[in-house]
């Protein structure tokens, strides 16, 4: 098993699991299913963009309800290219990782002078300024949004043309993120991070400058972000300032929070119990009762309630009181 996977069954679930994502398209493709497809790379997007939340809250304690900024950022660098006929690849990831990086800059390091609830809010007005700001471009389409009609165009080896090419880009990019964050989190500066959520006095009185451990950290999380909305603008085809909206960053936390907050996975897990829910949530309601369909989000909403008050760790907890339980009655 490699060593930066989690140990016992939750090791062995997480291997299978990523074994299983690698030969996905083609199970896909030979059961004729090319939907499933789809919500797979739609649910991995949003996984890569619930890791990068995590990085910030779940290891470092910051609580950002205006992430899904910058997955409309990424997007909107592969559209407003586009726009222009300019679907050079190379220049749509230039701008997202400059833009993505440049706009977490300025905001953290105003977001980051402030604490708690403080905190939440400045990064919501902040989510809401760009997204207002992307409402009122009429020459971009303002709220009806911008098509784009090709996807980023890379060397042969890179194409992201077709829905098996555009998955294995967002695979491994998947993987990347996965290994970063791992990386990064079990660094003298993943320490750094991890300490000043649990004690940051103490971490500044042993002569760290958190606040720029803190804003380096935060403008890495939004770069990864920014790769999301990146690869979901090719998904798509399709851009609109609903991306960045604070509904899509409140739906990231629960990502976080359903699949466990503070471990690598767990926004992996959590994002693909998400999108399931929500995908076959309501056929199920529809089944029981045709009249129910429109009432799916208040099961969806006990479900989220019931997970954040009795399943500790979210699901990557759960799996963690099974390795528990089977240690000791193994001894």
């Amino acid at each position: 098993m490699m060593a930066w996977l989690p140990s016992s069954i939750s090791g062995r679930c997480y291997c299978i699991l990523l074994a299983l994502l690698a030969v996905a398209p083609w199970i896909f493709q030979w059961a004729d299913q090319p939907f499933l497809l789809d919500l797979l790379s739609r649910g991995l997007i949003l996984a890569i963009a619930a890791t990068s939340l995590n990085l910030i809250m779940g290891f470092g304690g910051m609580v950002s309800l205006g992430h899904a900024a910058f997955i409309g950022i990424g997007a909107y660098c592969v559209g407003i290219p586009a726009y222009y006929d300019l679907y050079n690849g190379w220049v749509h990831l230039g701008l997202t990782v400059v833009v993505s990086a440049a706009f977490a800059l300025l905001t953290g390091a105003v977001s980051l002078r402030t604490k708690g609830v403080y905190f939440i809010m400045i990064t919501l007005a902040f989510s809401q300024m760009i997204y207002f700001t992307f409402v009122s471009l009429e020459e971009y389409g303002g709220d009806d949004g911008l098509v784009i009609y090709f996807r980023s165009e890379f060397p042969d080896f890179l194409t992201m043309q077709g829905p098996v090419a555009l998955y294995y880009w967002i695979f491994a990019t998947l993987l990347l993120t996965l290994f970063l964050v791992h990386r990064l989190v079990h660094s003298h500066f993943g320490r750094v991070i991890v300490g000043a959520k649990h004690n940051e006095q103490r971490m500044q009185s042993l002569g760290f400058d958190t606040y720029r451990y803190r804003l380096t950290c935060y403008v890495i999380s939004g770069v990864i972000c920014g790769l999301a909305g990146m690869l979901l603008g090719n998904f798509t085809g399709f851009i609109s300032p609903e991306m960045m909206s604070w509904i899509r960053s409140g739906e990231l936390i629960f990502m976080v929070v359903m699949g466990g907050s503070g471990f690598l996975f767990g926004p992996l897990v959590g994002t693909g119990a998400f999108v399931f829910l929500e995908q076959y949530l309501p056929e199920f309601m529809k089944f029981l009762n045709s009249s129910w369909l429109e009432y799916w989000h208040l099961p969806f909403g006990l479900l989220l309630v019931l997970l954040v008050l009795y399943g500790k760790g979210g699901i990557h907890g759960m799996l963690s009181k099974l390795d528990s339980k089977t240690q000791q009655s193994g001894q």
